[in-house]
């Protein structure tokens, strides 16, 4: 009898909540959502100053490349260059008097970006009798 008085109160109680919720009604004093446009204006006379026709266009990028040539005196020279292309860097280096046997772009970075560059190695110390 008690579990089922305590039951029939929760129940009583939960029902109250409900019609609390289900039946209530938004309040109607809201305020009126007001947009206002604002007002932009663009100046396109900035593309005709002579400021903006003096700007210069940005440099292209340069990449590096890991290379393998001979030099004049036969010897075999290895290195890095920047350059645009690797025709730049074939021509640039041509201009240093070096024949390029090898060239190609370096590999920038590492395989695993999350392990530290300096790891110290700690070796187990065995004893011998």
């Amino acid at each position: 009898m008690f579990f089922i008085g305590i039951t029939i109160i929760f129940l009583l109680f939960l029902l109250a909540i409900s019609f609390g919720v289900f039946l209530s009604q938004p309040s109607k004093d809201q305020p009126a959502l007001v947009f206002n446009k604002p007002k932009v204006s663009i100046d396109m006379s900035v593309f005709d100053s002579e400021q903006f026709k003096n700007l210069q266009e940005f440099s292209e990028m340069e990449m590096q490349y890991s290379y393998t040539a001979i030099t004049r005196d036969n010897k075999q020279e290895t290195g890095f260059i920047s350059a645009v292309s690797t025709e730049e860097a074939k021509t640039i280096l041509a201009g240093m008097g070096l024949t390029v046997t090898q060239i190609k772009e370096a590999e920038m970075g590492r395989d695993n970006p999350f392990t530290p560059y300096y790891q110290q190695s700690i070796l187990p110390v065995i004893k011998t009798k």
